[in-house]
């Protein structure tokens, strides 16, 4: 199915940088519970990001990531996540983080 520009325009991505981490025991599958600092426009979100097999939670914090900041808030187990952080399956189904390449600042929308 094909989509137009406007369509696509309609789904809100931005940069932010990931400002704390937690463990997400209560996660049906390994998680972590992600805290991300979309600027002062935006604010900081909370997210559950099934992403521990590449990363662990030091690793985690001041790493830039791209995430939809448009979707309804999604209760996950005992947790209210409100946006979705992007990444794409290895070969293994493991969840790799998206990232710019160079710091950009926080709040930044795809286009």
């Amino acid at each position: 199915m094909k989509i137009d520009y406007k369509d696509f325009s309609k789904v809100d991505i931005r940069v932010g940088t990931i400002s704390r981490a937690e463990e997400f025991p209560e996660a049906h599958n390994p998680s972590f519970k992600i805290w991300v600092d979309f600027g002062a426009k935006i604010g900081e979100r909370k997210s559950s990001a099934q992403i521990t097999h590449y990363y662990d939670l030091a690793s985690l914090i001041g790493k830039q990531v791209a995430a939809v900041v448009n979707f309804p808030a999604k209760q996950i187990g005992p947790f209210m996540s409100d946006c979705l952080v992007l990444g794409f399956p290895d070969k293994a189904g493991d969840v790799v983080l998206i990232s710019p390449s160079h710091d950009v600042p926080n709040g930044g929308k795809l286009f």
